[in-house]
């Protein structure tokens, strides 16, 4: 009797003991994945300021994770990969990655999982000229400078735009970029804007305008773009222009001449480079020169397309960023008589930010 109790026993005991470890089992996993979870959503050791990471192409999501604890900023590592691959989220962008004090392991992954890397800017502004245009990119040295120290015929081959003269051909705008990011891919991006805006506005251009393409079109809005103290007055100055052009007159613009000088401008412009020989000289040359003399926006683009109507010839920058126009010879030397040869102290070229026009 005493033997059958004891074998009876034996499967309780055994079962007592299983649920026991099965208890234990489950306790211990419970607090494992508390403690994992913590760890999780915990912030990162970072620095106040923050920590910029580049993550490089080639470079998996384990070679940050050790440097990262090798620095000090990230425990446990492996458990960050190992979530990673549980979760199917081991593939991760290169790139230049900055983390915030406050960043948390979770956070992290989903952050390289987005690309959510460093964003850098630089503004290309209207009325630049293609040479200032690189002085700003070679500036930074967050990009790629491959056009530096190249010839012009060089600079056109490596950036393969379809274009004999890199002026002008650009967009006016702020572009972001990462790291690394070459001189050549921004302005190709640039150029990829200046194509479609151009040919936008051309498809709307107003009739029997004086251009025979697209290009003359832009010669002509980098030239307003140049000649323009007052945003509002674009299309006046265009209609100035494209009349000038009908009538087979001159253009008679300073800044297509002191493109034209080149690094022999020195701030002013003389009577003898009035007269000088370049093809950029609206003084002495009939119609259009032959390529941009700027970077223009689409403001001076869509007044090149649709100048304003009227019979002004002549136009004089009155020292206040505005312009006085004229439709004789006698009206604008009289203009010219009143706001050029007495300038006052507080001349300038350009109106004042946020400057509305006036109505006289």
């Amino acid at each position: 009797m005493s033997t059958k109790k004891t074998a009876a026993r034996k499967p309780k005991k055994i079962f007592s003991v299983f649920m026991l470890l099965v208890v234990f089992v489950c306790l211990a996993l419970a607090a494992a994945w508390w403690h994992f979870e913590r760890w999780l959503h915990a912030p990162l050791d970072l620095p106040v300021h923050g920590y910029t990471y580049d993550l490089l192409p080639g470079r998996a999501l384990g070679h940050m994770a050790q440097d990262l604890a090798r620095e000090g900023y990230l425990q446990q590592p492996r458990w960050l990969t190992l979530y990673a691959r549980a979760t199917d989220a081991t593939h991760v962008q290169a790139g230049e990655y900055f983390l915030p004090q406050g960043l948390t392991p979770f956070a992290l992954l989903k952050k390289l999982q987005q690309g959510d890397v460093v964003l850098y800017q630089v503004t290309l502004v209207e009325g630049w000229s293609y040479q200032q245009v690189l002085a700003a990119l070679h500036s930074k040295e967050t990009l790629r400078a491959e056009l530096r120290d190249k010839s012009i015929e060089q600079q056109l081959a490596l950036l393969a735009i379809g274009a004999d003269h890199p002026e002008g051909w650009f967009f006016p705008d702020t572009y972001s970029y990462t790291r690394g990011t070459s001189d050549l891919d921004l302005l190709r991006r640039a150029h990829t804007r200046m194509q479609a805006t151009l040919q936008t506005l051309w498809d709307q251009r107003a009739e029997n305008l004086p251009y025979r393409d697209a290009y003359e079109a832009l010669i002509m809005a980098s030239i307003v773009e140049r000649e323009t103290g007052a945003p509002w007055e674009r299309d006046q100055v265009a209609g100035v222009f494209v009349r000038r052009l009908q009538q087979g007159m001159r253009l008679q613009t300073d800044p297509t001449v002191i493109y034209g000088m080149g690094a022999n401008f020195k701030g002013k412009i003389t009577r003898k480079d009035l007269q000088a020989v370049t093809p950029y000289n609206t003084y002495t040359n009939f119609g259009l020169p032959p390529t941009p003399i700027a970077m223009p926006g689409k403001a001076s683009i869509q007044a090149a397309l649709h100048p304003a109507d009227g019979n002004a010839l002549y136009f004089v920058a009155k020292g206040d960023g505005t312009t006085y126009f004229s439709a004789t010879l006698a009206e604008h030397n009289s203009a010219v008589r009143r706001y050029q040869k007495q300038r006052s102290a507080d001349y300038r070229s350009t109106v004042t930010p946020n400057a509305q026009p006036v109505t006289e």
